[in-house]
């Protein structure tokens, strides 16, 4: 009775394994209203920059840019030195490689680089200045921020885990390839 028990837990584990094996990778789509929906939840942030400006991050707005596998972002920000009463109003726009960390569950922002940088009432050369602030700050923020993360259901299908190996960006969603765990 034992022999025949465990007969059919290995011949169950071997059917199991090469069901895993027959099903290739699948696609899933991530709509840019849900990417949006999550990234809002995230904001405002507000960071000191450099101990010299506290600057608070809202309204962020996501574009796909589906030429080169990109992101871009658009910001407002509430620029303040933390010894001064006087803030600014500020927009930025950047943009970045997508890429996925499956330790995080997650994708996220590559190599951002500030597109544009405009700040209320501020002459052109401070600007310039603030530019550099502004590339330096947005490297901490984006690279600590999920852009999507996957949800475990996400990950699993008829009883084989997957896993996320390659993003596309098309006008209004990312594709995102799902091969099964080995």
């Amino acid at each position: 009775m034992k022999l025949i028990r465990t007969f059919a837990m290995a011949l169950a584990a071997s059917l199991l394994a090469s069901c895993a094996g027959l099903i290739g990778p699948r696609q899933i789509e991530v709509p840019l209203a849900k990417m949006q929906a999550g990234l809002e939840r995230r904001f405002p942030v507000s960071n000191r920059a450099l101990e010299l400006l506290d600057v608070e991050l809202s309204h962020p707005q996501l574009a796909l840019l589906p030429d080169g596998e990109r992101i871009a972002l658009t910001l407002d920000a509430l620029v303040a030195p933390p010894f001064l009463r006087q803030s600014w109003h500020a927009s930025l726009a950047l943009s970045g490689r997508l890429y996925l960390d499956n330790a995080r569950g997650a994708i996220l922002m590559a190599d951002p680089r500030v597109d544009q940088f405009s700040v209320d009432g501020m002459d052109e050369a401070r600007q310039r200045q603030m530019g550099k602030l502004a590339n330096l700050l947005m490297n901490k923020v984006v690279r600590d921020t999920p852009l999507y993360s996957f949800r475990m259901e996400d990950l699993r299908y008829a009883g084989v885990q997957f896993v996320p190996t390659r993003i596309q960006t098309t006008a209004q969603a990312l594709v995102v390839t799902l091969e099964p765990q080995r």
